[in-house]
């Protein structure tokens, strides 16, 4: 069984276990590539996190495909990432990729942009999206003004802190005011690669199904 079929495997458990068999979203990743990053992309654990979340993708995706941004201080859309094509993902499209900034400074204020703007603008749907946001420390306080003015549109902000920088910013997601609805969900992890397929799945989808249930109340979602 290669690998992604078993990191599908364990999505699946966490899905029925959550009760979210048979969601359909768009799913995206945003990968940090700051300067401080720059060890998680050489040592493949940003490629390891892009194929545990893709696996996630084939789940909910009617298409499986797993839309991804890269950012520091400036941001690209890069191809979708698929079963077909994940093998290399990172080193073909990011790091062997000169068009793609990277290991600058960080601003997520910018992408969050575009990511709303590729949703809500470019191709709307009915379909609700999960968004996974993957930082290693110190997120600009902007990012509140995205988080508010989504609220009252189908996107879940579920972002993921690694390594063991200042995550004060993201820690105060749970408490942010002014919101429609409570659209992100944020958990920290010192060391990813340590953990289960399964218990990342289920910290990952821990607050989804009822942002899914909220967004249907408040008719966000059909």
């Amino acid at each position: 069984m290669t690998t992604i079929s078993l990191k599908k495997k364990a999505a699946t458990i966490v899905l029925e276990k959550k009760k979210l068999t048979g969601v359909v979203a768009k799913v995206g990743i945003v990968l940090d590539i700051s300067g401080s990053m720059r060890s998680l992309y050489r040592e493949g654990v940003v490629q390891e996190v892009v194929e545990r979340v893709l696996a996630v993708a084939s789940q909910f995706d009617d298409d499986g495909a797993l839309d991804v941004w890269i950012y520091d201080n400036e941001f690209s859309r890069l191809p979708a990432a698929t079963e077909a094509v994940f093998m290399g993902y990172v080193e073909k499209n990011i790091l062997s990729n000169d068009k793609v900034h990277k290991f600058g400074r960080n601003d997520e204020p910018k992408v969050m942009e575009d990511v709303i703007r590729k949703y809500m603008k470019e191709e709307p749907s009915d379909d609700p999206v999960f968004l996974v946001f993957i930082n290693d420390g110190g997120c600009k306080p902007g990012i509140k003004k995205f988080i508010v003015e989504s609220s009252f549109q189908p996107i879940f902000w579920q972002f993921i802190g690694i390594g063991d920088s200042n995550f004060d910013v993201l820690r105060k997601l749970d408490t942010m005011e002014g919101r429609f609805i409570d659209n992100a969900n944020f958990f920290h992890l010192e060391d990813v690669s340590k953990v289960s397929d399964e218990e990342l799945y289920d910290q990952m989808l821990d607050e989804f199904p009822q942002w899914l249930k909220e967004a249907k109340e408040k008719r966000i979602l059909r």
